[in-house]
């Protein structure tokens, strides 16, 4: 994944990206908020208590994650 704004309201994240943070470290920091834990829920999917960005989890969720 490339260099992203924090703006992007949708990202599809894997196995790769856990433990699961926003803004996430490939993100441009400019205009960041302070770094959060998001723990994505039984569907895989989540949103940001800062921004709102929906982080949805692509492919099966990894056994044990909570």
């Amino acid at each position: 994944m490339g260099k992203q704004d924090i703006t992007q309201r949708y990202i599809e994240v894997t196995a790769d990206d856990l433990p699961l943070t926003c803004p996430m470290p490939n993100m441009s920091l400019w205009n960041a908020h302070p770094r959060v834990g998001i723990p994505l829920n039984h569907g895989g999917e989540a949103r940001c208590p800062y921004c709102g960005t929906l982080y949805k989890f692509k492919g099966e969720l990894p056994k044990g994650h909570h």
